[in-house]
């Protein structure tokens, strides 16, 4: 990956080939209530790319994102909404980060996300306003770009479903390379209160039956002809074909979501207006998860969490020790953040209560361990 705001993937996909954002989709069955769903939508309604290039109305036309090479000091994150269903941080999220929305974010979801190209995590926030050395926000996860990663269902995100953001965006990377490879993120007008995978979470805004769940997948037809429109526009109608566009937040209907760029060509992406939703179809949605059918599993086990000393000299490097089982991803706060493997080595200048958090798609287990400094 290529360090700096909106720098280029160079061809890497996030999360594995066999990720549901990754799977290509264009023979799946149809859901049997396609019709009467699109039908729900607005047959008529046009696709709308809310992504371009310049300003409108003082803001910047899509979803930003920042890749980090050398590992930036991790900050702590206060959260002000959704703490209790949140990554804890410490994250590498410079406090000079672009908002959503900049120069002027304004009141919008203001998301920030970040992609740490030497380590593979992508950290997102939601609602966020950045301190001198820290950053406030609604809401946070972490996500690990090597892995199939879940978070606990019913949790949200930096997105309404539980979702990672950034890789349903359109990049203009990737179509200047001529390939998307990967789901799009979109918004519907109204959800109902349920969710499909890889979908955690619902925000629902209708009891309709045929409103859709989070993370409903809508397909481009095969059948419809994409070779008057630009190359540009063949590659993401293209994509729209094989992986499809994933329903993640509340929003305008058949918007789908890319990264602001002065390369894009605001008149060419209009032209996608004309593909309404009538020439896509529903996806099979098997499951469909709500209150009365959820997943139940165990939570992580923390056998055991350790330091190699718990009393030393301010400084001191001390080795924090675990044996976890079932865990999807790790924390260690503060001072570390997202963590692989087993160990790591931390270094405090006061005496400090080390947590670890264990978490996968049942919930969330932690340990503690307190170091003394003398």
């Amino acid at each position: 990956m290529s360090p700096g705001q909106g720098g280029s993937l160079n061809g890497l996909v996030p999360f594995p080939a066999n990720n549901l954002w990754n799977q290509d989709i264009s023979t799946a069955p149809a859901d049997p209530n396609s019709n009467a769903i699109i039908g729900f939508i607005g047959a008529g309604i046009g696709l709308h790319p809310d992504f371009g290039s310049g300003l409108y109305n003082g803001q910047s036309m899509g979803i930003p994102y920042l890749v980090v090479g050398a590992q930036p000091v991790p900050l702590p994150i206060t959260f002000t909404a959704y703490g209790d269903e949140s990554d804890p941080g410490p994250m590498p999220i410079p406090v000079n980060a672009l908002i959503e929305g900049y120069p002027a974010p304004g009141s919008g979801d203001r998301h920030v996300l970040v992609v740490d190209s030497a380590n593979c995590w992508l950290y997102e926030l939601y609602s966020s306003y950045p301190n001198a050395a820290s950053w406030n926000a609604g809401s946070a996860a972490v996500w690990d770009l090597t892995a199939d990663e879940r978070r606990p269902y019913t949790w949200t995100s930096a997105d309404a479903a539980g979702l990672p953001i950034f890789p349903g965006l359109v990049r203009y990377d990737e179509v200047a390379a001529r390939a998307i490879r990967h789901a799009v993120r979109f918004t519907l007008q109204s959800s109902r209160a349920a969710f499909v995978p890889p979908a955690s979470h619902w925000a629902a805004n209708s009891s309709n039956a045929l409103a859709a769940p989070m993370g409903m997948r809508l397909r481009l037809k095969s059948s419809f002809d994409i070779s008057a429109f630009s190359a540009t526009n063949q590659v993401i109608l293209q994509a729209l074909k094989k992986y499809g566009m994933i329903m993640a937040d509340n929003g305008s209907s058949m918007y789908i979501s890319g990264a602001p760029d002065d390369r894009w060509d605001n008149n060419d992406l209009h032209n996608l207006g004309s593909v309404t939703a009538a020439d896509f179809e529903v996806v099979e949605m098997n499951p469909i998860y709500t209150a009365a059918n959820l997943p139940s599993g165990a939570s992580p086990v923390i056998n055991s969490f350790t330091a190699s000393s718990q009393a030393v000299s301010a400084g001191t490097p001390v080795m924090l020790s675990w044996n976890v089982s079932g865990a999807s991803y790790l924390i260690v706060s503060p001072d570390i953040g997202a963590v692989r493997g087993t160990s790591v080595t931390v270094a405090p200048s006061q005496s400090t209560t080390y947590t670890l958090y264990a978490t996968n798609a049942f919930g969330r287990t932690t340990a503690t361990i307190n170091l003394t400094v003398h």
